[in-house]
């Protein structure tokens, strides 16, 4: 598994809040993002644009649609269906990295710039109140919190309301409930920032989950393995297949062994370092006492342990048909996968020298 970084160095703010005299200097500069402001981050497009792992990452469907489902767990089966791999091989996803890589480098850009001082006091002249809040895929709640926190300057009872509120439109989720992407916030209240975002996981979420799907695979599910999607996987390449080997593990009662569970206990029962969440599993790791410890549990964990990006869920719900039960990424990220234990450490030695 790859850990992910999603840590960014922000423009400092200006120690003496009165010293207007770099403003010439920035004027081009924040000019030009007050009229992004004002108009290219005004369309749906962007507003709702996922900003995940991998650019590959982002298969798009329409809002209007259900999400498609091709796994049935009460039949234990993955089957195939044209339609749905049409759709799912036409996406967005599909779209040169390039492309999508400068989307994610230019919203990151506005989302930083958009915390200094400086900006809010050029955006408040301008009349534009709004600032920018960037909830990466993977994200746990903390680190959601974490991220308005510092864009509206919560203090820590602030960011505990927040997750509070937001928890409490959805009691059924301990996590899961905060849709990636960029947030145009106008409002600091911790309240009313959870109104904001629940409505986006009602818009982009509940409302794609239709009947049947929620009968065939309760959402709940969905978003777990999701989560564990979003944690486990490089890419949207390896998205589905990682998804077909966790249903096959479920589907014959193995306990899923997956890593990022135990780093999410880890953090949970604050065993690792404080204020990091997803650090690197050591082999006594496995043996946390945690409901979430799936070496050690069978079935799927309490709930998820991140926020799942539409691409996870998509590939949560649509599976790759395989034979596969093991699988691991080597140091360069390619996949390997092995439907027998010994073909697994077989793989091992031949990547690293050495496995088990």
């Amino acid at each position: 598994m790859s850990e992910q970084r999603f840590n960014r160095t922000l423009i400092p703010r200006p120690k003496n809040r009165r010293r207007f005299k770099q403003l010439p200097v920035f004027g081009v500069l924040f000019g030009m993002l007050i009229i992004v402001g004002g108009t290219l981050f005004s369309f749906p497009s962007l507003l709702t644009y996922e900003l995940i792992s991998s650019a590959k990452d982002i298969p798009e469907i329409d809002v209007e649609r259900s999400f498609p489902v091709t796994v049935f767990p009460s039949q234990k089966i993955i089957v195939e269906n044209d339609k749905v791999e049409a759709f799912l091989l036409n996406s967005p996803g599909t779209q040169s990295a390039a492309v999508l890589d400068t989307k994610k480098a230019f919203t990151w850009f506005a989302v930083s710039i958009s915390r200094t001082q400086l900006y809010r006091q050029v955006a408040g002249i301008a009349g534009i109140e709004n600032l920018y809040v960037t909830i990466y895929s993977g994200y746990r709640e903390e680190q959601v919190a974490r991220a308005f926190g510092e864009t509206l300057d919560w203090n820590a009872v602030q960011r505990k309301e927040f997750l509070k509120e937001a928890s409490a439109k959805e009691p059924d989720l301990t996590e899961g409930i905060f849709v990636p992407g960029t947030y145009f916030v106008g409002v600091t209240d911790p309240s009313d920032v959870a109104d904001i975002t629940h409505e986006r996981f009602l818009r982009e979420i509940r409302a794609r989950y239709g009947t049947t799907t929620e009968e065939q695979v309760p959402l709940d599910d969905a978003l777990t393995i999701a989560s564990l999607l979003q944690r486990e996987a490089a890419g949207w390449d390896d998205m589905r297949i990682i998804s077909g080997i966790i249903w096959n593990r479920l589907f014959i009662g193995m306990n899923l062994q997956i890593d990022a569970t135990l780093q999410y206990a880890k953090a949970s029962n604050k065993l690792g370092t404080p204020g990091k969440y997803w650090e690197i599993v050591v082999p006594k790791d496995k043996f946390i006492k945690s409901a979430y410890n799936t070496y050690q549990n069978k079935g799927l964990p309490p709930g998820p342990i991140s926020n799942a990006s539409i691409a996870a869920i998509l590939a949560a719900l649509n599976p790759k048909r395989t034979d596969c039960l093991f699988y691991f990424h080597d140091k360069y990220g390619k996949f390997h996968c092995s439907p027998t234990y010994e073909g697994h450490v077989a793989l091992l030695i031949k990547a690293y020298g050495q496995g088990k």
